[in-house]
């Protein structure tokens, strides 16, 4: 974390929250906490390692870093 009045981590933490919630979060209703807290338990697993993510070349973070660590 940064300083204080120094944001500069605050964006992409920002950015996370808001794709989490409107991928994950938005047009659903979960009865419980318990429920919740797995919905998003499972929606960082698949965001960490299934989700194609444009800033990897339109890969998933798992096809990135194989492909990464083939060609070193």
């Amino acid at each position: 974390m940064s300083r204080v009045a120094h944001c500069i981590d605050n964006g992409p933490m920002e950015g996370f929250w808001g794709i989490l919630k409107r991928e994950m979060y938005y047009g659903k209703r979960f009865t419980s906490k318990d429920a919740l807290i797995a919905a998003i338990e499972s929606y960082i697993q698949y965001y960490n390692t299934q989700r194609i993510q444009r800033k990897l070349h339109l890969m998933t973070p798992v096809e990135y870093y194989e492909n990464y660590y083939a060609a070193a």
